[in-house]
């Protein structure tokens, strides 16, 4: 499938920091170091059961900012219907290899994909802190038009990025998504001011209040 023949779409915007810091090798390296990983019987499911936990069984949930499709495709084995979506082509390849998944090559800040809306979100992995420098806010604003009301978002990323937490906060506020619960890492430790990770869960608000195109 090329780009064109993609609903989700590719457009123009500019680059995001995955695009401008990594090469093809790069994500070929990527991939490969995450089949070592589940070789060597690593535990790589953290992100899922933290998301399973949140959502109804036979969920719709939106992996957003895909990589391989591991996380979407350990929420498809617990009984989920994953929509899985990334720019980076060579990813978005070998997440198609998992036929449980529909995986989309789109751009998230212009992110439009037909359908019912989801029961939840997850974008994982710093997803958001290798966007492109000023498109975190729009990106969030098409995560909330892709999500039912109550509809719940989870994100993690490092807090050593350009991209503060502080700032997600405000962000998430500015498109109706209501901050609910912060921790420290996937395995729920506390959240602290100087913790090197986020894990933020949000939820679409319920009525008025969302600038999300619907």
């Amino acid at each position: 499938m090329s780009p064109a023949d993609d609903p989700a779409g590719v457009g123009p915007g500019s680059a995001t920091r995955w695009q401008s810091e990594r090469s093809a090798d790069d994500s070929r390296a990527y991939i490969e170091r995450f089949a070592e990983l589940a070789h060597a019987g690593t535990d790589l499911h953290g992100e899922a059961r933290f998301v399973d936990v949140l959502v109804p069984r036979g969920a719709r949930i939106l992996d957003a900012g895909c990589g391989t499709g591991r996380i979407g495709l350990e929420l498809a084995r617990r009984g989920h219907r994953v929509t899985a979506v990334d720019l980076d082509p060579v990813l978005v390849e070998e997440a198609r290899s998992h036929p449980e998944l529909t995986v989309h090559l789109a751009d998230l800040a212009q992110l439009d994909l037909p359908g019912p809306r989801f029961d939840a979100v997850v974008s994982a992995g710093n997803v958001m802190v290798f966007l492109a420098p000023g498109s975190e806010r729009a990106v969030l604003g098409r995560i909330a038009a892709h999500l039912r009301p109550d509809g719940v978002f989870v994100a993690g990323f490092t807090t050593g990025a350009a991209y503060r937490p502080s700032q997600f906060a405000a962000d998430l506020a500015a498109v109706g998504l209501v901050l609910e619960q912060r921790f420290a890492t996937w395995d729920l430790r506390p959240w602290r001011d100087d913790a090197e990770w986020l894990v933020a869960v949000a939820r679409r608000a319920v009525g008025g209040g969302s600038t999300a195109t619907p």
